[in-house]
């Protein structure tokens, strides 16, 4: 089995794109992350959904979790809103990590590690620097146990 075997249509945004908006694109599809571009349409990284989450929480709730609690419910259920007026670009750690990126001829164990090396939850497929889809670690995990 190989990447073409496994990978499908997946959203994109960018790097300028609305924060707000890729929290929301990750809650309606129910997406483990989201593949980030660049202006020619290359992935240029993939954004984890706890990443937004992380620029999200505040700093004071990551660094002691017990504040947390002390925040009322109507405040608490409303802490996404800090995505507001912030970029994509603003989600993504400040060190670059391992671009999650496969070709697709790559097997299901190479999909696998790369997955693992990098903490990401999806590999972005590209052929000739194109985009053509994504393997999820649902989707791989589901094939592979299917066998």
């Amino acid at each position: 089995m190989r990447a073409r075997d496994l990978m499908s249509d997946f959203p994109t945004v960018t790097l300028d794109s609305p924060a707000l908006d890729a929290a929301r694109l990750l809650a309606e599809q129910d997406l483990p992350g989201l593949i980030v571009t660049d202006g020619n349409g290359a992935p240029c990284t993939i954004l984890p959904g706890t990443q937004v989450l992380w620029l999200a929480v505040p700093q004071y709730c990551r660094d002691d979790p017990t504040l947390a609690r002390v925040v009322d419910e109507a405040h608490a259920d409303a802490f996404l809103e800090a995505l507001t007026g912030r970029s994509v670009r603003e989600c993504l750690p400040e060190r670059p990590r391992e671009l999650p990126v496969a070709g697709p001829d790559a097997t299901v164990l190479e999909l696998a590690a790369l997955m693992a090396r990098t903490h990401s939850p999806l590999v972005a497929v590209v052929a000739d620097g194109r985009l053509l889809g994504a393997v999820t670690l649902q989707a791989l995990v589901d094939r592979v146990l299917a066998r």
